[in-house]
């Protein structure tokens, strides 16, 4: 289908903001509405944007009748202040949004996830980003689309985190080993580009596109 409405949720992050510049200059995608927390202003009449209340959701649900669904929101524990908070962003708001769409009858859901997500980690991010992914596997979407990618690279507004600049200094070098290439980094702008593909093709079911997928063109 050409002249799709797209939603991006989480625009002003890292891969939001990169996909609705995809998504803007994509002949397919009409019209991109973002919703965030605070106003966004854009440089281009294709996109539109609403700023919500996230703990009333459920009042904004109109907005999310479209014909797909990207969502790129999340934090840090540090950003957040603790585990719960994070989880509240990155769990708890994505989950909900997610159920409002398909109660909307939203055809196609993108996801951004994270390589290595498990319900079952040891880990508190990749075990709260393995239980959405299970989570919305379970809704009524026609087409799910999870992406997950490893340490991404480029620059964040305002968020400056250490842990991601020392990852993107030694990744790349400790890759070339065998075993380790899966945690190869990606930059953002390439996980958005492949995500705007993504959305441009048709498909059913629930697939995954994890780092060599994303890599691909």
């Amino acid at each position: 289908m050409l002249n799709k409405v797209a939603v991006v949720v989480g625009a002003t992050g890292l891969v939001g903001h990169h996909l609705v510049e995809q998504l803007t200059a994509a002949n397919h995608i009409e019209k991109v509405i973002t919703l965030t927390r605070r106003p966004v202003t854009y440089n281009n009449n294709k996109v539109v944007n609403y700023v919500l209340d996230f703990n009333n959701l459920t009042q904004h649900a109109d907005l999310l009748k479209t014909d797909v669904l990207f969502s790129c929101l999340g934090t840090t524990k540090n950003a957040a202040g603790s585990i719960g908070a994070q989880r509240k962003v990155d769990f708890d708001y994505q989950l909900q949004i997610a159920k409002l769409a398909a109660n909307m009858d939203v055809k196609h859901y993108v996801l951004v996830s994270s390589s290595g997500a498990n319900a079952h980690s040891n880990s508190a991010y990749l075990k709260m980003k393995g239980e959405l992914e299970d989570a919305v596997k379970t809704l009524t979407f026609k087409r799910i689309s999870i992406i997950q990618p490893s340490l991404l690279l480029g620059k964040r507004d305002n968020d400056f985190r250490i842990g991601e600049k020392l990852g993107s200094v030694l990744l790349p070098i400790l890759c070339m080993l065998p075993g380790l290439k899966k945690f190869k980094p990606i930059a953002g702008q390439q996980v958005a580009k492949k995500m705007s593909n993504i959305s441009k093709q048709s498909g059913d079911g629930v697939e995954y596109f994890k780092l060599d997928e994303l890599f691909k063109r």
